[in-house]
């Protein structure tokens, strides 16, 4: 193979492997079963629904949506559109700890008496509030219907459903408010040359160099303006003698 071809394959590799570099994914998502124990207002259900958990970036934010792939929990009665509304919390692990609420619309169709509620998408907007590896797995589910209240919980200890890597994040225990509030006070109070707190009364502007360079250059045209005036009057006086 002559010179010229191994260097053009050479460089198509090296591309090539560049382009991997930089198209590496950095969330990792997996549908997880979450077996979930529901307090309603007529006894305690479970059911089990795989719960997949997806993160979209939105400036320096994400749309994080809860999909539930099967329904959970059912009522005792019909529910007409719009009578069920649902919510959860998504717990945060590794890098960042708390929890995200999500929120959905109310049910589009009517869900029939004793059949599993089918839960819309839940979405929610997470901002990083630190930097590397952040987990997100399902946490409480509230349905809310006809008056009641019904919580379910995970009773298998599920794992993350969402593995992302989140950089350049600016929590409230980074370097730059802490930084912009010290050398901002510091400075202000230092060059402005006033003291407070200690009860002495704040110091008059001093007066620089070229201030005084001014004054002294003032002072010198007036005396040499009367200089001047002195020696033309006596001029004067002298010819009328």
């Amino acid at each position: 193979m002559s010179y010229p071809k191994r260097t053009a394959l050479a460089l198509a590799t090296a591309v090539a492997g560049s382009v991997v570099l930089i198209t590496a994914p950095t969330a990792q998502a997996s549908v997880v079963d979450v077996n979930y124990n529901c307090k309603t207002p007529i006894g305690a259900k479970s059911a089990v629904s795989p719960i997949d958990i997806k993160a979209v970036p939105s400036g320096s934010s994400y749309k994080v949506t809860m999909s539930f792939q099967k329904g959970v929990s059912s009522s005792p009665v019909a529910l007409g559109a719009g009578a069920m509304n649902p919510s959860a919390t998504i717990v945060l692990g590794g890098a960042d700890k708390g929890t995200l609420a999500v929120t959905g619309p109310a049910n589009s169709a009517e869900i029939p008496a004793n059949s599993p509620i089918k839960i819309s998408d839940l979405s929610g907007t997470y901002v990083p509030k630190a930097n590397g590896k952040v987990t997100f797995t399902a946490g409480v589910l509230t349905i809310k219907a006809l008056g009641t209240t019904t919580t379910c919980t995970a009773s298998n200890n599920p794992g993350p459903s969402l593995e992302l890597q989140v950089t350049g994040a600016s929590g409230s225990s980074g370097g730059g408010s802490t930084g912009g509030s010290t050398g901002g006070s510091t400075g202000g109070s230092t060059g402005g040359g006033s003291t407070s707190g200690g009860g002495a009364p704040a110091a008059l502007p001093k007066t620089g160099p070229l201030d005084s360079a001014v004054a002294l250059g003032t002072l010198g045209g007036t005396v040499v303006l009367v200089g001047a005036g002195g020696v033309l009057w006596l001029t004067r006086r002298n010819q009328r003698t």
